[in-house]
């Protein structure tokens, strides 16, 4: 799929299934890249992600268009009644560097707060910098390890209150 040169006010974001066809492309060229970024054996990269852990009420997939053309993708799950983790943040790199992560982030996180959620988390990489750089620039600050990611040794936790 070619990916549109459009800003991030042209673009179109909204709510699909984790199996819709966008959804699986966009998905499957994270995995390629996070498997580029950590190539070593053992190294934990494609954490779970199960479509009842975003139905309406739980949780939210979300694809931003440009046209028809799906270039980004994010998700957001409820961990318990005030915690919800952001998952699975992908910008094509044709798309990227024209504010669409923080738009898709922003997204998300209006997502978790019609959840009822105070506090967003997340885990990313030691190796993904542009990804601690727009979390820390969107206020998320190192949190400590949760969930199924606290014996990945690749893993970095952030956080904020909201």
């Amino acid at each position: 799929m070619s990916e549109s040169r459009s800003s991030a006010r042209d673009i179109d974001v909204r709510r699909e299934t984790i199996s819709s066809t966008a959804a699986n492309h966009l998905i499957r060229a994270l995995n390629v890249e996070l498997s580029r970024r950590y190539p070593e054996d053992g190294t934990e990269k494609h954490f779970r992600l199960g479509a009842e852990e975003l139905s309406p009420g739980r949780g939210a997939f979300l694809i931003a268009y440009a046209g028809a053309t799906p270039i980004a993708c994010g998700a957001v799950r409820l961990l318990d009644e005030d915690t919800a983790e952001i998952k699975r943040m992908y910008v094509a790199p044709g798309a990227r560097g024209r504010g669409l992560g923080r738009r898709l982030l922003g997204a998300l996180e209006a997502e978790g707060r019609r959840l009822g959620v105070t506090r967003p988390v997340l885990e990313t990489g030691p190796r993904q910098p542009e990804s601690i750089a727009l979390y820390s620039s969107a206020g998320f600050s190192r949190i400590g390890a949760f969930g199924e990611y606290e014996e990945s040794s690749s893993s970095l936790f952030m956080g904020k209150d909201v």
